[in-house]
């Protein structure tokens, strides 16, 4: 790997952190499970930090590697190439339908009289300068925009809780639909969104300064977001109760739009707006990221930032021909989760794990043969 950018561990964590809440702290989660929307989120949890390990397991069998090319060392390029071109597609797919869930939301609640094309290039052409400064530059504002993210989030929290609002009675009973709706819920919804996800973070690792606090970082991040995104979901659904935060798009906003103290403290929706714009932005550009690295890897382009144009540009025209309206685009995510992720985020991975724990231990059965 040619390229001496180095990210550190509290970067790392940063932008985990950042990645994870991305639009899942505004959209609605777990509906399958109603009240017990966010116990699915806690419950998938623990599968995403195993799905990271492996992640950590393979960075660790080629710490100069990023995702492409050691598929194709593991697999063949034969078979390898094409897979990593469809990775490509994969990114690109992902990193438009968060550009695609901003627009909404701005549109939603403040710019219902702009074309959401402009939304979409406006916030592309960010997410193109900053990748045109490169990755170093992407992460240390990852650290700036998480203390803003948790400042936000915070001040959002004491103003719910001092307006009255939370009716705790709302998460009762917590097993409504049955602990089988809570499970599918987790497993694959709120899984493969947000929590496996984090395999767009098999591009950035070889850029760790320390590879052995990487491990501990991610895990770190995983646990902290996925804590705070159930936290979050339970709130919203006290507040609202399970019926509201179902039929509800974005919840989030739904919730800090009741809130009033004494006629005085009102209308936040500037915060949420703004946590939103933070997260998909981030999100948006670590997907933008990994496509452009694997996308250089496998073209054999020397300088990746020139990749920036083109596959930003991509992403603006797919999150504008994806759907024609919010609701097709919230069927085709759920289509999304039930195949495409799986495939991509766990199944692969998982499948070229065990390739290599099973050559390994050939290797070492060859040589105690020996």
């Amino acid at each position: 790997m040619k390229d001496k950018t180095v990210i550190s561990s509290k970067q790392l964590f940063a932008m985990i952190i950042l990645f994870e809440f991305g639009t899942s702290l505004v959209l609605p989660t777990g509906l399958q499970a109603e009240q017990g929307a966010w116990l699915s989120l806690l419950i998938a949890l623990p599968a995403g930090i195993v799905l990271y390990l492996i992640f950590d397991y393979l960075y660790r069998q080629y710490p100069t590697m990023i995702l492409s090319q050691y598929i194709r060392k593991i697999v063949g390029a034969y078979v390898g190439w094409p897979l990593s071109l469809l990775y490509i597609s994969f990114f690109i797919y992902c990193g438009s339908r968060n550009l695609r869930e901003a627009g909404d939301l701005l549109i939603t609640t403040s710019y219902d009289m702009t074309p959401i094309f402009y939304i979409h290039l406006t916030m592309i052409i960010g997410v193109i300068y900053v990748l045109r400064k490169g990755l170093e530059v992407l992460f240390r504002l990852g650290e700036i925009y998480l203390i803003i993210t948790l400042c936000l989030g915070l001040f959002s929290h004491i103003m719910i809780l001092i307006s009255g609002l939370v009716d705790y009675k709302n998460l009762l009973p917590i097993n409504a639909g049955g602990w089988k709706a809570i499970l599918h819920a987790a497993f694959p919804f709120t899984f493969s969104f947000p929590f496996a996800e984090v395999i767009t973070f098999t591009t950035v690792l070889p850029h760790m300064k320390n590879a052995k606090l990487a491990k501990k970082a991610g895990i770190a991040a995983m646990a902290f977001s996925g804590i705070m995104l159930s936290y979050t979901h339970a709130i919203e659904i006290a507040v609202l109760g399970p019926d509201i935060y179902g039929r509800a798009v974005f919840p989030l906003l739904t919730m800090i739009g009741i809130v009033n103290i004494a006629e005085f403290i009102q209308r936040l929706d500037a915060m949420v707006i703004l946590t939103l714009i933070i997260g998909v932005f981030f999100k948006m550009t670590v997907y933008a990221y990994a496509a452009i690295s694997v996308a250089s890897d496998i073209f054999r382009i020397d300088e990746k930032r020139k990749m920036a144009y083109p596959i930003g540009i991509i992403i603006l025209f797919i999150s504008m021909m994806s759907a024609w309206s919010f609701p097709e685009h919230g069927e085709e995510g759920n289509l999304s989760e039930l195949f495409i992720q799986p495939l991509f985020n766990t199944y692969l991975p998982i499948l070229i794990f065990i390739i290599v724990v099973i050559r390994k231990w050939i290797d070492r059965y060859r040589m105690n043969g020996v």
